[in-house]
């Protein structure tokens, strides 16, 4: 009796084990950006923005971000890259995809966020880490004029080396504004922990 007892709850006991292993989130995915200006790490939200982590994912795993740069710094506001060379020669990126705006994550200081254009699913490789709370970037509706722009992730180590290059010198150049006098470089980006 005893015996069937302790046999019951052993199976009780690793079922309920099972059952919070199940229920407890995977580690979020981190990835390591070095820069021309130092580390930045960053910690990606996969259940918040899917399609966005998947597709900066990929790109990070074609290493299309390595030799790009921050090009455009505006103080106060936000850095930008992962797209332009230091010639200002914009790379081939991949389809734009779905707009994840509306996943409740705010553009505050410190996250990283999809840069796109005038139209809403626009976004395809360039970024950009907010160097404040820029809540006026938020997701208010689905108009056009209001939709946002989509937060997947926030820097979790190295946002002195985000303040340096918010800090450099800009200029004009190639028809584009507030572009660094010294180019910022995107030297690598890798998942941190990846085999």
């Amino acid at each position: 009796m005893t015996r069937q007892i302790l046999l019951a709850l052993f199976v009780g006991g690793s079922f309920l084990a099972g059952l919070a292993m199940a229920q407890t989130p995977a580690a979020a995915t981190k990835v390591l950006m070095k820069t021309s200006k130092g580390d930045i790490t960053i910690e990606l939200n996969a259940s918040k923005a899917p399609i966005t982590v998947k597709n900066f994912l990929s790109y990070v795993k074609d290493k299309f971000f390595d030799g790009t740069t921050f090009h455009r710094v505006i103080a106060n506001f936000m850095i930008q890259g992962g797209g332009i060379t230091a010639e200002m020669h914009e790379k081939t990126a991949k389809p734009p995809i779905k707009n994840e705006a509306g996943n409740g994550l705010k553009n505050a200081r410190g996250t990283i966020a999809m840069a796109r254009t005038g139209i809403v699913d626009s976004a395809t490789c360039q970024f950009f880490i907010n160097l404040k709370d820029n809540l006026t970037l938020d997701h208010k509706d689905n108009s056009p004029e209001d939709f946002g722009y989509c937060v997947f992730g926030k820097v979790v180590a190295g946002m002195d080396v985000v303040d340096a290059i918010a800090k450099v010198k800009t200029m004009s150049k190639k028809g584009n504004d507030d572009v660094p006098v010294e180019p910022v470089t995107i030297l690598s980006v890798e998942v941190l922990g990846a085999k």
